[in-house]
């Protein structure tokens, strides 16, 4: 079961969408901010995440996105952001 690593963001105008979207990202998420999410998938969570965002967000009004990042790259900071510390390993579940 090959994971990788997505960032998830939206831009929902409805406050009860924005609810129900959060609901279906936070709960695969290993950190975020606001409305941007780092999450862990692999291919079935994946489309798991991305049906229940259909269902819930108006296409017109709101806007998602997923972009696949590469996990070997080297985190940066700005301002007083401190790097995560990400252990060998985490538990989803």
């Amino acid at each position: 079961m090959l994971r990788h690593l997505f960032l998830i963001g939206y831009d929902i105008s409805c406050h009860r969408r924005r609810r129900l979207a959060l609901r279906a990202v936070k709960g695969n998420a290993v950190g975020g901010q606001k409305s941007l999410y780092e999450c862990w998938l692999t291919s079935a969570e994946l489309q798991s995440v991305m049906g229940e965002l259909r269902t819930v967000i108006d296409p017109v009004e709101d806007r998602v996105v997923f972009v696949r990042l590469d996990p070997r790259a080297t985190v940066l900071t700005r301002g007083i952001g401190v790097a995560p510390a990400d252990g060998d390993f985490f538990y989803l579940g």
